[in-house]
């Protein structure tokens, strides 16, 4: 584009610029972005009205044969932008198409178009974290009483409702769409009108075009504008927290439908089998959501890396910062769906779970408490469970199995009356704290997480059918 530089060296790597804004969907976004800049040509006087309609025409015209396909980029085209400009200029002639350079630069126009498809983009991200967050939902709601082992340290911990555990899956990844949303506040800030550094000299109107765009302002400073990548760095490392969340639901998946545990048989559309061994069910779903969750830490870290030492303003460095977003992005588009199908498809075996709730003697904290609530300190009351697990590894038997006697003999304060805390159902309903694991309060945690679904749906579902816009008040 330059007059001094007349050579192209970096026209090969130019290409790859080309093959991820093409490829991947900016060209809609340009083409808007030139219609909205047209609108402030004419508003500042350098173009008059016939012009600006001509040339709002032939974009629309170039709109139209990108979508069908009928309009793509050359191998001669230095980037979608270059491309663009060329589909128009041969719609409109060069005189006309010519003028819609004037008050913009490459800088402010790239850093414009990443920030509206990346907006577009995480609320497509967030639609489909919903649909995880709804499927454990529907699961949590068809087992309200079904009662499983809790873990630490993978070890047998307390019993707890397996919808108490999946709402727990749930919670972090609404908290994943509220960052969505709180991005948004950030990334609705648009860079057009800043030209390559400086701003313009031309009377061009940045809110004017920030306001027709979607976005909530300008920019404050312009040299800021094109240089900041802070914006892709915060989308990536969400997408990068929306896998991570993944991953952990996947590893419980993993883990639960092993024949040692046998929490949960998968369904056949949603796991493989292998090519020698007839019998087997394979998670690759939930396995490739654990593996694709350390691509996708190495996309942020790999954008944030990249970005560690520029000077300001724009450098061409600023080229790779879209490759990783834009593979996150993808990535999670393939995986979103598939989790939740996989998810809502689990078949549970609930009488397995509640019958390896007590194992490992997990209502020894239900006597401590219940001998705190006798009064005694909880220092003596842990000891005297201790001292009860202990009673019953020697027998080999469960608590409840230990005879009034024993108790009586471990401690006086061990009267008949514990056993109301010795089965795994008391133990449940007596958790009856606020996020507690008592029925009551789980009804109480799903009412919560489908309300939490329905209210940032609707900050999701009316921008995800527009360009641009900022999300909507509750």
């Amino acid at each position: 584009m330059g007059r001094a530089v007349r050579r192209r060296p970096l026209r090969r790597t130019g290409r790859a610029e080309q093959v991820h804004s093409v490829r991947l969907g900016t060209g809609p976004y340009d083409i808007k972005a030139s219609q909205a800049h047209t609108k402030v040509l004419f508003g500042a006087g350098l173009l008059t009205e016939e012009q600006r309609d001509d040339l709002l025409a032939g974009l629309d015209r170039l709109a139209a044969d990108v979508a069908d396909g009928s309009f793509g980029p050359l191998l001669t085209d230095e980037d979608v932008h270059a491309a663009l400009e060329r589909g128009l200029i041969e719609r409109v002639g060069r005189e006309l198409g010519g003028r819609l350079r004037a008050g913009r630069s490459r800088n402010d126009q790239i850093a414009t178009l990443f920030r509206m498809w990346l907006r577009d983009a995480v609320r497509r991200v967030g639609a489909g974290v919903l649909d995880v967050v709804q499927a454990l939902a529907v699961q949590a709601a068809a087992h309200p009483s079904a009662i499983m082992p809790g873990k630490t340290h993978l070890q047998s911990a307390q019993p707890i409702l397996l919808a108490h555990h999946l709402l727990a899956h749930a919670h972090p990844l609404l908290r994943d769409v509220e960052r969505i949303v709180d991005f948004d506040k950030r990334a609705a800030v648009s860079p057009y009108g800043s030209g390559a550094l400086a701003g313009s000299s031309l009377g061009l109107d940045p809110d004017a075009i920030a306001a027709e765009l979607g976005f909530t302002a300008a920019a404050d400073n312009s040299v800021d504008a094109t240089a900041a990548r802070d914006f892709a760095a915060e989308a990536a490392f969400v997408l990068a927290m929306i896998a991570v969340d993944l991953s952990r639901l996947a590893e419980d998946i993993i883990i639960w439908s092993t024949t040692e545990f046998g929490y949960v048989t998968l369904h056949d559309s949603w796991s493989t089998g292998s090519s020698i061994m007839p019998q087997k069910k394979n998670p690759d779903i939930a396995e490739l959501a654990r593996g694709k969750s350390g691509r996708l830490i190495g996309n942020l870290t790999g954008l944030l890396a990249t970005l560690k030492a520029q000077p300001l303003a724009y450098n061409r460095d600023l080229q790779e910062d879209k490759e990783p977003v834009f593979d996150s992005v993808a990535q999670l588009e393939l995986l979103l769906p598939a989790m939740a199908g996989l998810v809502g498809t689990l078949t549970f075996h609930v009488e397995r779970m509640a019958a390896l709730a007590p194992a490992g003697y997990t209502l020894a904290t239900d006597i401590a408490e219940w001998l705190v609530r006798q009064g005694i300190p909880f220092r003596t009351a842990h000891e005297t469970a201790g001292a009860a697990v202990r009673a019953a590894e020697a027998r080999g038997v469960g608590l409840p199995e230990l005879t009034d006697d024993e108790l009586a003999a471990i401690s006086p304060d061990l009267t008949p009356r514990v056993r109301d805390v010795l089965t795994v159902e008391g133990s449940v309903a007596s958790r009856d704290a606020r996020g507690g694991t008592a029925p009551s309060r789980v009804a109480d945690q799903l009412n919560a997480v489908n309300n939490a679904v329905d209210r940032l749906r609707r900050k999701l579902t009316p921008l995800a059918k527009s360009r641009a816009g900022p999300f909507p008040a509750d």
